[in-house]
């Protein structure tokens, strides 16, 4: 296995969002061991990175990727663009401390099928990522939804005080075997009607552990002021960070309020440590869901358990297929997925510009028609927004994908290219590098990602994977 290399005449941009610039880089074991004008040592495998970027492995800190890095450890999905460390347990969903009993609710089923729910606590899911050795790094948050669902018979109300006295002791336990926090689904129905008391009860434990509360917010549609201030709220009362999972302006009637939700986060950020990470689509991607359903936008169907053959169409036209309203055909659909175009591209902009948000994917790997971001997002911010569109500098774009991640969810030596860190890196060619994947062809991997190492393995080179895989668990700040 190659371990040892030396990157040559590399444009580095480091994470840090300064200014980029020439040097040579080595690499000995899992570590950068030198950086400087120049370097010479005839033991290396040299790489010329002339006319190219070396940069740290883009880290993607909303991921359903929980059981995937298990089922399929070379992620080619993610190793393609450049991901090295992904950030499991979002939305209030984790495979980690997931017992199920009978069927799989939703929207825990987007992680997966029943039988592969094996981890009854945090350190089994841990472990059996370092078995399985992926071709990321993977640290993980523990879900409320998933923890009502091992403490509680039915998630169709709120939690006694036993049932959250079980999940802080489970909660507990995971931050001592190492999560990284707790994270939040509050529009889903499955936790929609827990109390924000009963958030604030778990998210009280975070602080002893420097953890984290994420959260995808009880609305991202009109609603939103009041559902932020809920997880401000709980991240006061809890003494701990805010993570906005995917920060969006949700349905035609909310558009163009981006700079109303960004300003509302900095009067906060005054008092608060607060922050958010986004996709760079108009386009969402999650469960079918009735209470979404509208003919104010598009919705494409991305499966069906009933009606699989509907799969890739969308919703209005299976509806006129049907002969019924859009409610009735989605009812029929159910169980489904869908992908909802739901917000203004201005918005869209607006939210990833601010210096506050990280990238994340969002993906959905066990979608069989999944969203386009699964594939492309990273690329597609540094190709489309940051290269074409000049919506930021391409160092700004790598500091929110690496550094500022790093920083955020505490992933210790990593994110920057600084001697005595992980080599987790990245070499791609700031011209032809783009996204490839679309909503009607999503399984499509990017171009001009020249390689990727992990932990100073080769994992990526020449558009295929190596075979070498070095990814394994990261414990919060280790």
């Amino acid at each position: 296995m190659k371990t040892d290399w030396l990157f040559k005449h590399a444009t580095v941009m480091d994470g840090s969002g300064a200014a980029a610039y020439i040097a040579d880089v080595v690499v000995c074991g899992n570590r950068i061991t030198g950086i400087a004008p120049a370097i010479t040592g005839a033991s290396h495998n040299v790489v010329d990175c002339r006319g190219r970027i070396l940069a740290p492995g883009f880290i993607d800190v909303h991921t359903h990727d929980d059981l995937t890095v298990i089922k399929r450890p070379g992620y080619t999905e993610k190793t393609s663009q450049g991901v090295t460390s992904v950030i499991a347990g979002n939305c209030g969903i984790s495979a980690a401390c997931a017992v199920v009993k009978d069927s799989v609710p939703d929207p825990l089923g987007l992680l997966g099928e029943r039988d592969e729910f094996c981890y009854p606590d945090f350190a089994h899911y841990r472990d059996a990522v370092n078995v399985a050795t992926p071709s990321v790094n993977v640290a993980s948050l523990v879900g409320h939804t998933t923890l009502r669902n091992t403490c509680m018979n039915t998630l169709d109300g709120p939690a006694t005080a036993a049932q959250i006295t079980a999940m802080r002791h489970l909660l507990r336990q995971a931050l001592e075997q190492g999560a990284l926090g707790l994270s939040t689904g509050l529009s889903y129905d499955s936790a929609v009607n827990a109390s924000t008391e009963e958030i604030c009860a778990l998210a009280e434990l975070l602080a002893e552990y420097h953890g984290i509360y994420t959260t995808h917010l009880r609305t991202e549609y009109d609603g939103i002021t009041d559902a932020m201030e809920e997880a401000f709220h709980i991240g006061r009362h809890a003494g701990v960070p805010v993570q906005i999972s995917h920060l969006k302006c949700a349905g035609e009637k909310n558009w163009g309020r981006s700079t109303e939700i960004l300003t509302r986060m900095e009067c906060h950020q005054q008092h608060q440590d607060i922050s958010c990470d986004a996709y760079p689509y108009r386009a969402g991607s999650s469960c079918l869901d009735l209470k979404q359903v509208t003919a104010d936008f598009d919705i494409l169907v991305t499966w069906s358990s009933p009606h699989p053959e509907m799969a890739g169409k969308m919703l209005k036209d299976i509806a006129a297929l049907w002969q019924t309203g859009l409610h009735e055909a989605a009812a029929r659909l159910l169980p489904a997925g869908a992908i909802y175009f739901q917000m203004d591209e201005e918005d869209v902009r607006r939210v990833l510009a601010h210096p506050a948000t990280m990238v994340g994917s969002d993906g959905l790997p066990c979608d069989p028609n999944p969203h386009p971001r699964l594939w492309g997002t990273f690329p597609r911010v540094l190709g489309f927004y940051a290269r074409d569109e000049r919506l930021f500098p391409l160092t700004t774009a790598i500091h929110k994908m690496t550094g500022l991640s790093a920083t955020r969810f505490g992933l210790s030596q990593r994110g920057f290219i600084r001697e005595g860190f992980f080599a987790d890196l990245v070499v791609f060619d700031p011209d032809t590098l783009r996204d490839t994947a679309t909503f009607p062809v999503p399984k499509q991997q990017a171009e001009g990602i020249d390689l990727v190492l992990v932990n100073g393995v080769m994992t990526w080179r020449h558009g295929h994977m190596t075979g070498y895989r070095a990814g394994r668990f990261l414990d919060r700040m280790s």
